[in-house]
């Protein structure tokens, strides 16, 4: 993974995100109920409380030990124990069936259909959040297996980001398709 994301307005985050398949896959999982900067700075922040983003380690931690880290000022999420426990659900989902390789989500899949049937099979990922990941992934980063384009959100959404100003646009764009009676 090389692209850069401009999710936050830090780019050192941005290049992790892009550059590391777990913190991607830890911003998705936190996107839900807060801006797009504050999910997808999460991923730096465990890395930087943690000394690493291993998704073994993460699984393996003690669970109440792993939500305080998410409780540290400022906190990861504005859930924080909800999160956590999610965040750690799919590090032990990434652990146990790919070894804790992120990447191999989608490694040597030719079908698009059999990498959402992977994706849905993380937990918390329905439709709505594993098409999103699919999108990121092909649009960004390539991940391009037969009949991808199916797949595709057909509401906004961050694989469409390519600047700061993008962020502003797709929080307008959702504003009005959310008012339009589409969510």
């Amino acid at each position: 993974m090389s692209e850069i994301l401009p999710y936050t307005d830090d780019a050192s985050t941005n290049t992790f995100l892009a550059e590391e398949p777990f913190a991607l896959l830890v911003g998705i999982v936190l996107y839900q109920q807060v801006p797009i900067e504050t999910a997808f700075a999460g991923p730096s922040r465990l890395n930087d409380r943690l000394g690493g983003l291993d998704p073994k380690e993460i699984a393996a931690m003690d669970p109440d030990v792993l939500e305080a880290v998410f409780r540290e000022k400022p906190a990861v999420h504005r859930f924080p124990a909800n999160m956590a426990k999610r965040v750690q659900a799919v590090a032990a989902f990434i652990a146990s069936e790919y070894d804790g390789d992120t990447s191999a989500l989608w490694t040597g899949v030719d079908q698009a259909s059999e990498l959402m049937r992977r994706i849905e099979a993380m937990p918390g990922f329905g439709d709505y959040k594993a098409r999103i990941y699919l999108a990121v992934l092909a649009q960004r980063f390539g991940v391009t297996p037969d009949g991808w384009e199916h797949y595709l959100p057909d509401w906004p959404n961050i694989s469409e980001i390519r600047t700061a100003e993008d962020r502003r646009d797709l929080r307008e764009r959702k504003k009005v398709w959310k008012a339009t009676g589409k969510a």
